[in-house]
């Protein structure tokens, strides 16, 4: 039983406009999530592109390269009901954000991570009228609670598909700031993850690559871009 895989059962699958938005049919029958709820997403861009997840599908269903059509899942089935919780857990990023932490040395990665983060925090500053503060060392850093509370309600401001999206650019990596700069298109994606991985690759330079690391860097680098892809596809 645990070989067991779903197959294939349909012919065609296709996007179309639903009461709550907009739904994909396989073979004229609505699909569901996994907790039976209907699968009724806000844009048509999104629909047909879980529809092409499904088409692509071959002889068994593989959800590794259904990017969209899980991040759809979750938005209904888990931010959906539990909203609020997943607002306060992303908000906990913004009192232990990746940026705000350097290293005492050396003075190159001091160097490349001001470079690299300042401006950001800069762009926060700016742009959501949040200034966060910045300490070396692990040990925690106090943020200002009101600039606390402008994340949380830049993050109440999602729905529960750019919310889906959104969870994933911030565990990822590490950085509230990085992410909502992607959504506000501040900072270009590709950028955004390299910003995100400026310690690890000041690793790699001293001491060389490491094939598995690499191999997992990989992985999370895709699901960054995926997760990015489906909060553009939330939008239009």
């Amino acid at each position: 039983m645990s070989d067991w895989q779903p197959k294939r059962f349909w012919k065609q699958a296709q996007a179309e406009a639903c009461e709550d938005g907009f739904t994909v049919l396989l073979d004229g029958r609505p699909v569901r999530t996994p907790a039976k709820a209907p699968l009724a997403v806000p844009t048509h861009t999104m629909a047909d592109a879980i529809a092409k997840e499904w088409d692509a599908q071959d002889k068994v269903i593989d959800p590794r390269t259904m990017p969209v059509t899980r991040g759809a899942n979750a938005a209904i089935d888990k931010v959906r009901t539990q909203r609020d919780e997943v607002i306060a857990m992303l908000a906990e990023y913004g009192d232990s954000d990746l940026l705000c932490y350097r290293a005492a040395g050396p003075e190159g990665l001091i160097q490349k991570q001001a470079e690299a983060w300042d401006p950001m925090l800069d762009w926060a500053a700016d742009a959501l009228g949040v200034r966060l503060a910045v300490g070396e060392g692990v040990m925690h850093v106090a943020q200002n609670p009101e600039a606390l509370g402008k994340l949380r309600d830049e993050l109440a401001a999602f729905d529960e598909f750019a919310l889906a999206a959104v969870h994933d650019l911030i565990s990822l990596s590490g950085s509230l700031i990085l992410a909502l700069g992607v959504t506000r298109e501040a900072v270009a994606v590709e950028k955004a993850w390299l910003l995100s991985r400026v310690d690890e690759h000041w690793q790699i330079a001293q001491w060389g690559e490491d094939e598995e690391a690499t191999a997992a860097e990989a992985i999370k680098r895709q699901a960054f871009e995926d997760a990015a892809r489906f909060y553009r596809f939330s939008l239009t």
